[in-house]
């Protein structure tokens, strides 16, 4: 059947963006949102567009096929990781940190620089939820939704510009872009960083003052603190070893997330997990899959010319629009900045609550966090951060395509076209 597309834009994006709305707005109903979104997106390329792997039910499956990788690996993180967040908490780490920190806003500033650090070797979803557990104890479970953004942020940023510290980053690194290619994401992550950290530092000084002292008969449970270590180390390592020895065969199984549960479930009998935090964190692993497939059925064939005025826009975009597809489609088009590009489509999603998984992982453990419009209204500092940020990463080190990283065959059909 022919495809509806009113005014001229393909109804996907209609229904896509009118499921975003839904999820500002209807903030407490956002997994129905979520759902129904979708299924009336899966409906109406059944019935009138088809997919990109074919037409019908078939072509639905074979789209499936090719996403559940990514998926269940999210899925496994972020259940994985929400478990180990509790365990870092009941660490009694957080406790006794303040007795390192400032005890003024300076504090909460120089935790966000630890969640930075942290994401650049380690996914920036256990950035996120480490972040958000030390919150929980540092500020009396009274965190503010900018100092929540913050942390959102500070993670993406850590992340941008290593090829282990995010998805996005990684992606780049399996298609056969240089580690160093994206490592001068930091001049411009930095900036961020400091322009987004200090404001929601004050915020959330003023709103819930950090602890002063530490608990003088606190001690460390080293047994729960080995079993983070052991977690972040097992998915560090998995990421490395898949990414640096990656073929086809191993891209077909969700080798992260299983890591995570396998070292999580070999450490049971030394503390048992919190498993009753599961059926509250389903509830948002599944919103966040939801979205992630919504995004990957929008017809977005190929993105406008290679340059920073396209870098920065899709920033934005990547604060409603998963940016794993976005990054898929410049690796296909080539032409960027890898380094520009990582921090854009890294750093982009902190805008919004559900623009990165770190996000949403963190809104599972904030639940009031879930409203589009007090995030923006509260965390403005994280746009502004965007955009300096990029500002200075232009002035000091400028927009420089990097050559093609893969080099295609000579075909004749490639060359026909």
């Amino acid at each position: 059947m022919t495809p509806i597309t009113p005014f001229g834009i393909p109804l996907e994006f209609v229904l896509f963006a009118a499921t975003l709305l839904g999820v500002a707005v209807l903030h407490h109903h956002t997994l129905a949102v979520a759902l129904t979104g979708l299924a009336t997106l899966i409906g109406y390329k059944l019935l009138f567009t088809g997919f990109h792997a074919g037409p019908g039910v078939p072509g639905l499956v074979a789209h499936l096929q090719h996403e559940w990788v990514t998926l269940a690996n999210l899925f496994g993180l972020l259940m994985g990781f929400a478990l180990l967040a509790r365990h870092f908490e009941k660490s009694h780490v957080p406790v006794i940190l303040p007795k390192y920190l400032p005890d003024d806003w300076k504090g909460g500033f120089v935790m966000l620089v630890m969640v930075f650090v942290i994401s650049s070797f380690l996914d920036n979803i256990a950035a996120a939820l480490i972040g958000g557990a030390m919150a929980h104890q540092l500020f009396r479970a009274r965190v503010h939704i900018g100092y929540l953004a913050a942390i959102v942020a500070a993670s993406n940023a850590g992340g941008s510009g290593s090829v282990v510290g995010d998805t996005t980053t990684t992606m780049m690194w399996i298609d056969g872009v240089a580690p160093a290619d994206v490592f001068h994401a930091y001049a411009a992550a930095v900036v961020a960083l400091v322009v987004c950290g200090i404001p929601a530092s004050i915020q959330q000084q003023r709103y819930s003052p950090i602890l002063k002292n530490a608990h003088a008969h606190t001690h460390v449970d080293w047994g729960r603190l080995f079993i983070v270590a052991f977690m972040l180390v097992a998915a560090m390592a998995t990421n490395i070893v898949v990414n640096t020895h990656y073929t086809e065969q191993a891209g077909d199984f969700p080798w992260l997330g299983a890591a995570v549960w396998l070292a999580l479930l070999l450490t049971v009998k030394l503390r048992r997990p919190d498993w009753e935090l599961l059926p509250e964190t389903a509830m948002g692993t599944v919103f966040l899959l939801s979205l992630v497939t919504a995004a990957s059925l929008m017809p977005v064939e190929e993105l406008p010319t290679a340059s920073w005025h396209t870098a920065l826009g899709l920033g934005f975009v990547s604060a409603v629009f998963d940016n794993i597809p976005l990054t898929a489609l410049a690796l296909k088009q080539g032409g960027y900045d890898w380094g520009v590009l990582a921090y854009a489509v890294g750093f982009g999603g902190s805008m919004l609550w559900f623009g990165s998984s770190a996000g949403v992982a963190l809104a599972n453990l904030y639940p009031e966090a879930r409203s589009a419009g007090l995030w923006l209204r509260h965390g403005w500092h994280v746009t502004l951060a965007y955009v300096l940020g990029f500002a200075v990463m232009m002035a000091t080190v400028g927009w420089v395509p990097h050559a093609p990283h893969k080099t295609p065959p000579a075909t004749p059909a490639s060359l026909a076209r």
